[in-house]
């Protein structure tokens, strides 16, 4: 078997790597103490525990035009997911903030996406987080994908889960023990649908692998699952209150988050399928069946417009990162 000298491994790193979809722009290591730019060089250590027994957290944000949209929302559900598995950042919530800010300038890449993950470390190949002497903290900054209903105008296709439901208790941490969501993708891939949407053992839906899921009831309101039940999804938190003019104007009749039955996407007016990279995407096919007339629904269509929008406009949830004379 063939030994890779100190000096041949960087190599043998680059060699081993096939084309990427997506450009990997600049990676953070607390373990290295600083960031390369090599994709091949964007390790992290086999004995960390996040490699072997998936033991982190970690949160996705969008960047447009030099801002990072909803930082403080996405580090905040950080911290609450770190807190349910017991994960400490030693340095602070601060400290963590001004990292990733850090990052992302050094980067330079005004429209992107950020993935901060705060692992249990290396220090072992057992299960208890005894092992590890301290968190490692990484930030993986990489190219923007594009919403959903720009890449798909005709609307989505969204079919039934047979993946078992997350326990609550895990649902509502964002940890990347993502096997279920892993298998949730595969179903929509071997099916040939754009997502899949789970359900509990009493008939009601909970979320998709990496998004999730609303309705437009047949009575008109924009309804959620409840929090206790599935991820608080940012976007879909901000989709609520951007709804709020909705409501105002007559489209819909309230938001509410509450049990919604599998059932009750059958008879629906539109569904939404919601996420940080995808936007608002309208599904207009359900278990093979037309969502309302088939089309994606006007509440949808606003929803999307007005969340793009308030990615690139709203200073309240765009914190800068580069300088004006950096931005385009």
């Amino acid at each position: 078997m063939k030994t890779i000298l100190p000096e041949d491994f960087v190599e043998a790193l680059r060699a081993s790597r096939g084309a990427g979809k997506v450009p990997y722009y600049l990676f953070y290591s607390s373990l290295l103490g600083g960031c390369v730019r090599d994709p091949a060089l964007m390790v992290l250590p086999f004995d960390d525990h996040l490699a072997h027994r998936g033991d982190g957290v970690f949160e996705t944000m969008k960047c447009v035009g030099g801002a990072v949209y909803n930082l403080d929302a996405h580090l905040q559900r950080l911290q609450r997911s770190a807190y349910q598995i017991g994960l400490t950042f030693r340095h602070g919530p601060e400290a963590l903030r001004a990292k990733v800010l850090e990052v992302l300038a050094e980067a330079g890449q005004a429209d992107c996406s950020v993935r901060v993950v705060l692992s249990r470390g290396p220090g072992g190949m057992g299960v208890s987080p005894r092992e590890c002497p301290a968190t490692a903290l990484y930030v993986l900054v990489y190219g923007a994908g594009r919403p959903f209903m720009e890449a798909h105008p005709a609307g989505a296709t969204l079919r039934l889960s047979a993946v078992p439901a997350k326990h609550p208790d895990f649902a509502t941490a964002k940890t990347c023990n993502y096997i279920p969501n892993v298998l949730m993708r595969m179903e929509a891939e071997a099916w040939g649908v754009d997502f899949v949407v789970g359900a509990d053992g009493q008939g009601h839906i909970t979320e998709g692998a990496t998004e999730n899921v609303g309705i437009v009831s047949k009575g008109g309101t924009l309804a959620f699952p409840p929090l206790d039940s599935v991820l608080a999804g940012t976007t879909m938190l901000r989709v609520a209150e951007l709804a709020r003019p909705l409501e105002a104007a007559g489209m819909i009749k309230g938001v509410l988050f509450r049990p919604i039955r599998v059932e009750e996407l059958a008879q629906a007016r539109e569904i939404l399928v919601v996420g940080t990279t995808l936007n608002v995407a309208s599904a207009v096919e359900w278990e093979g069946r037309p969502v309302g007339d088939g089309t994606p629904g006007p509440v949808g269509r606003a929803l999307d417009a007005a969340l793009a929008e308030d990615c690139r406009v709203n200073p309240a949830l765009r914190t800068p990162y580069l300088s004006q004379k950096d931005s385009p």
